[in-house]
């Protein structure tokens, strides 16, 4: 089995951080199968220079097997402890495009939402929930956070690995906060700064279903495997899931860990940091070997 070298921030059952060094010994067995962080719209030389970060902790963990497909039983959406209510809700067709808003949208379990151009059977940032209080709390114009559902909640409170039912049939996978941007600064200068995790909760769609404006959200009692905040220990999560014998390119393995292409320029240092050069090429690196595209990635075990 191989190891890999995974910034030592694991989310306990409460959804609070643990340093390394603190209960390290029963780390890996608290450890996310997929520990996630935001990508964002940064300079290319921002995303090199975290890359270069010589205080993050490591250790070794063993990659995690693959685990079973989520399945939607017909009683996963019962029960839960109602949250709020969707106030409004925004499709972008293209990233071009403002946001859009609509009565209702279809949430396609394991794709994204129908019509709108973050939809990716192979990313964690399929949906973007933002909460009302943000836009209260720092003066922000409609849709200047660019979420796909607008809540009634402030969605700093949310925690990863939650499963939120959102109508009556559409379940969200809460994967990570939303790292706010330099577009939020072109808006309203200094709110990406003051904003921190208020900028929003991306999730995956687990169960499709219809949303609509005034559908109320439930917090369900099952959690899956929280994600990491820092995107260098998403990356190291991605690379130890890939197959023996196989290699994946630079550009998918942003976008399975959910950050921008511009992050690939951080990849080289920091996946010889990780003592995995091997397994993460640039494009036509390494022709020889088959390419991993992460087929299995985002499986889940059943709650």
């Amino acid at each position: 089995m191989r190891q890999t070298a995974v910034a030592a921030w694991f989310p306990n059952v409460a959804g609070q951080n643990r340093k390394a060094g603190e209960g390290v010994a029963d780390a890996p067995h608290r450890a996310p199968h997929l520990p996630v962080v935001a990508g964002s719209h940064v300079p290319a030389r921002s995303a090199a220079t975290l890359a270069d970060s010589p205080s993050l902790p490591f250790i070794l963990l063993p990659a995690p097997p693959p685990s079973p497909q989520l399945v939607c039983p017909p009683d996963l959406a019962d029960g839960g402890v109602a949250l709020g209510r969707v106030q409004a809700l925004m499709v972008r067709p293209s990233l071009r495009d403002a946001p859009r808003a609509v009565p209702s949208v279809d949430a396609i379990a394991g794709l994204g939402l129908g019509g709108d151009a973050h939809a990716d059977p192979l990313s964690p940032r399929q949906v973007l929930l933002a909460g009302a209080p943000a836009y209260a709390r720092h003066g922000l114009p409609a849709h200047a956070l660019r979420e796909n559902l607008l809540l009634d909640i402030d969605t700093a409170a949310l925690l990863s690995g939650s499963l939120l039912r959102v109508g009556p049939q559409a379940v969200l996978r809460l994967t990570f906060a939303c790292e706010a941007c330099g577009y939020l600064d072109k808006r309203q200068p200094g709110v990406a700064a003051a904003i921190g995790r208020a900028r929003g909760m991306l999730a995956r769609v687990a169960c499709g279903g219809t949303i609509g404006a005034g559908d109320p959200v439930v917090l369900l009692p099952a959690r899956l495997p929280a994600w990491d905040d820092d995107w260098r220990a998403r990356v190291a999560a991605v690379l130890a899931r890939v197959p023996q014998g196989m290699v994946i390119e630079y550009r998918q393995l942003a976008r399975l860990a959910g950050v921008q292409p511009v992050y690939c320029r951080a990849f080289p240092r920091l996946v010889r940091k990780l003592g995995l050069g091997h397994v993460a090429v640039p494009m036509a690196g390494q022709p020889e070997k088959p390419r991993w595209h992460g087929n299995g990635l985002f499986d889940a075990p059943a709650p």
